[in-house]
């Protein structure tokens, strides 16, 4: 086994080598739940989703964790929105939605929509408010190892010292002298404008419910401290894979990486980030209104259609929405669904027998290995379609059968057929309904033999109005499901 992936820490191309042998351990980063997810989160989750499959594909026992941010500015200041002047009340007196419950909300429509385009659920889905405990250790090692400090000004901040750590920049290759401060961070109490917060302290006006006693005064945690105190519990002071969005990379993770460093752990081996969604070549902005949602392309195009777009470039590119974006996914995954469905009917499938280590096409493999090359992958699988047609309409029933093998195979790696799906190939909706039709076109065959057109007629008419489109050939009639 050759898996070689890019690894942004190093700017290279590396062999991927498990730190214990049959196991491999990933942490990406989830959802802040602060408001619906948008189209960059879904990218991201398919991406790691994909590479997920991957490892286990390659015979490895993956652990996954991805986090849910689960307190934050951002979300106390929508719930905010929500209050007005009962803001900053006791919690028997506020009549809006509650920071907790707005996260807890928006954290259900982030699992819908990982739910509906098949992301498999993680090992661990960790909270940042219930590893509290965790991060209180974390600071008192960094203060122990004169990494970090309480704030000068009394206001029960803790701050990490960027000066401290000589190789903080190292992850995005900058130098801490070019580097700015936070436009919106608060410089006081900071022994330099670059150092950030590992603790918050409790400031009047917020919620009292947002906040939790540390031996630094009440106050909440960091964004970036959230990250290194879950990844280290779930997967230790050494990992495999930390990913997320290449818009993470500063400042989340050159402190993430700083931080967990500087207290004495290893931390990840390998750094992945995704690209990002542009329209039409222009990043999206709500702000000039040319934002589309995954809630706005699932209104467009079925989960399955929506899947293939947002996982077919090379997770590293930028990947760009056009209106027609959708229409084109869709075309590809009819052919695959066309040719499935055919060569289903011809040469049947049984669990047993589509096993994807015994069908995966060798070129396929090699694609996959080479840094999660998706698209290079997908072109083998439209190219195994292709062959598969074409020993269909010649006849050929074994290769028809071997093509139809491999397209089952790589489908279900690349998570395709974790997508719900109505015409699904499998599952008892479908049997069901291949018996009906099947019995309708024997009825059809025998009254075509019996020259009873008008009876054949009504049958297909019949059918047609259920949706079904019948072919008639050679080797008798046909069926698929009518594509909207």
């Amino acid at each position: 086994m050759t898996l070689r992936f890019y690894d942004t820490a190093s700017a290279e191309v590396r062999d991927f080598v498990p730190l214990e042998d049959g196991k491999a351990s990933v942490y990406y980063c989830g959802a802040t739940v602060q408001g619906m997810p948008h189209v960059g989160h879904v990218r991201s989750a398919i991406a790691f989703d994909q590479l997920t499959r991957w490892l286990e594909f390659r015979g490895l026992r993956v652990t996954v964790v991805r986090n849910v941010t689960d307190i934050d500015d951002k979300i106390l200041a929508k719930s905010a929105q929500s209050f007005g002047p009962d803001w900053d009340a006791e919690p028997s007196a506020r009549q809006a939605e509650e920071w907790w419950a707005l996260a807890y909300r928006y954290e259900q429509e982030f699992e819908n929509a990982y739910e509906s385009l098949g992301v498999q659920r993680p090992t661990y889905e960790p909270r940042a408010t219930g590893h509290i405990p965790e991060m209180h250790a974390l600071i008192q090692r960094l203060i122990d190892r004169g990494h970090a400090y309480p704030a000068l000004d009394d206001s029960g901040d803790v701050y990490f010292d960027v000066r401290s750590w000589s190789k903080y920049g190292s992850l995005t290759r900058q130098n801490i002298d070019d580097m700015q401060g936070a436009p919106d961070a608060d410089p006081r109490g900071k022994r330099d404008p670059r150092d950030f917060a590992l603790w918050k302290g409790f400031k009047d006006g917020e919620p009292v419910t947002a906040k939790w006693e540390s031996p630094w005064g009440a106050g909440r945690p960091g964004w970036h401290l959230e990250c290194s105190a879950m990844v280290t519990k779930y997967l230790g002071p050494r990992f495999d894979i930390h990913g997320g969005g290449l818009d993470l990379r500063f400042p989340h993770h050159e402190n993430e990486m700083a931080q967990s460093q500087a207290a004495g752990d290893e931390f990840a081996n390998f750094w992945m980030h995704n690209g990002m969604v542009t329209y039409e070549g222009e990043k999206m902005s709500k702000s000039i209104g040319n934002t589309v949602s995954p809630a706005e392309m699932l209104e467009l195009a079925p989960p399955r259609v929506v899947r293939y777009y947002l996982g077919q470039a090379h997770y590293r590119s930028i990947l760009d929405y056009r209106p027609t974006s959708l229409q084109e996914a869709a075309a590809a995954v009819e052919r695959i669904d066309g040719f499935i469905h055919k060569a289903s009917s011809k040469v049947g499938t049984g669990a047993s027998d589509v096993s994807p280590q015994a069908n995966m096409p060798a070129a396929f493999i090699a694609a996959m290995d080479d840094d999660l090359n998706v698209p290079q992958a997908l072109g083998v699988l439209h190219e195994t379609v292709r062959a598969g047609n074409t020993a269909l309409a010649s006849g050929d029933l074994e290769s028809t059968k071997t093509a139809l093998y491999s397209v089952l195979s790589m489908t279900e790696v690349l998570g395709l057929d974790s997508v719900k799906r109505p015409e699904a190939v499998q599952g008892r909706e479908h049997a069901a309904l291949e018996v009906l039709i099947e019995a309708q076109l024997e009825a059809r065959a025998v009254a075509r033999a019996n020259k009873d057109w008008a009876a054949s007629d009504a049958i297909r008419d019949t059918l047609a109005a259920a949706g079904v489109v019948v072919e008639d050939g050679a080797d008798g009639a046909t069926w698929s499901l009518k594509r909207d």
